[in-house]
């Protein structure tokens, strides 16, 4: 059993399909008006270093739509600001609520929360792994095109957080990967190393934006500068300019290509406006469902299903 969700790695394929076959189940109960209790009588903290938009409300909106309560700390609120160990915040919080969500900057900070913590740590995000919006990222790609190893499935642009997460995702789930990254702006290579060497689908990383989206049935662009790297945009636009999704290079994808992209997009910059607005980009059914996966996150992790 899985006590916490630190990284896509370290799941079965069967722990990761039980999350999307949920998640798309509770979506269609919601649809129905069903109304879910599961989490009735339980809180979870969400501790934030980083600001978010939708990952806060996706979260709170899943929590509350279960029945739970949340408590929103954001990093200026704790004593995580004040030096406190993270050790010390893990064992006390664990002590207040029945689970963690984590949004902040290093991993180790979600790893020593985990180590020390007796209810559930789920990463909501760090530079390293973005596991739960991958997972919402490919809930809307089986809603939309079917299963992910049917399909060409290509990431474009920088080998951030993200990408690492979907090179864990392909070889977890068995599904192939094609990456298209600037030279120096590759996925982590320890983590693209270890996935490759373990198998499932195949994960290859090119340089030609061009080649890589040709016949793809699935698109997924993210900013070219994360939060933290605001120092390198301007150094980042030149670089990953020919990364650029619009309409050229869209083209080249299969006629019924879906566009994924996490937001916040900077249009015009790793997107343009059309691609983003057009008919194939499924940008907001995906934010949508980051609040359904979220609902399946918390109730399989806190009521230890998983």
């Amino acid at each position: 059993m899985n006590s916490h969700l630190l990284a896509l790695k370290d799941f079965t394929p069967s722990q990761l399909q039980a999350f999307l076959d949920r998640a798309l189940e509770l979506k269609k109960e919601h649809r129905q008006g069903k109304r879910h209790q599961q989490l009735a009588g339980r809180t979870v903290c969400l501790l934030f270093e980083k600001p978010s938009t939708r990952t806060r409300v996706s979260f709170e909106s899943a929590m509350y739509g279960m029945g739970g309560q949340v408590i929103f700390m954001s990093a200026k609120e704790t004593q995580l600001g004040r030096g406190e160990p993270l050790k010390d915040t893990a064992r006390v919080l664990a002590r207040y609520v029945d689970g963690i969500v984590v949004r902040t900057f290093g991993q180790q900070v979600v790893e020593e929360l985990a180590e020390y913590s007796d209810v559930p740590v789920i990463n909501a995000l760090t530079d390293m792994h973005h596991p739960c919006q991958i997972l919402s990222d490919i809930m809307t790609v089986i809603e939309k095109k079917g299963r992910p190893a049917d399909l060409k499935i290509v990431w474009l642009g920088d080998g951030n957080n993200m990408a690492n997460s979907w090179v864990q995702a392909a070889s977890v789930l068995g599904f192939s990967l094609t990456l298209a990254c600037p030279e120096g702006y590759e996925p982590d290579a320890g983590i693209l190393k270890e996935a490759q060497e373990r198998g499932g689908g195949a994960i290859t990383v090119l340089r030609d934006p061009a080649e890589a989206v040709a016949g793809a049935d699935v698109i997924n662009v993210d900013v070219w500068a994360s939060m933290g790297q605001e120092d390198e945009a301007a150094k980042r636009l030149d670089i990953f300019r020919p990364y650029q999704l619009n309409a050229g290079l869209l083209a080249g994808a299969a006629d019924d290509a879906i566009v994924l992209h996490c937001l916040p997009a900077h249009r015009e910059e790793e997107i343009t406006e059309e691609v983003l607005e057009g008919p194939q980009s499924v940008a907001f059914d995906q934010a949508e469902n980051k609040m359904h996966m979220h609902k399946a996150i918390l109730e399989r992790m806190i009521n230890g299903a998983v």
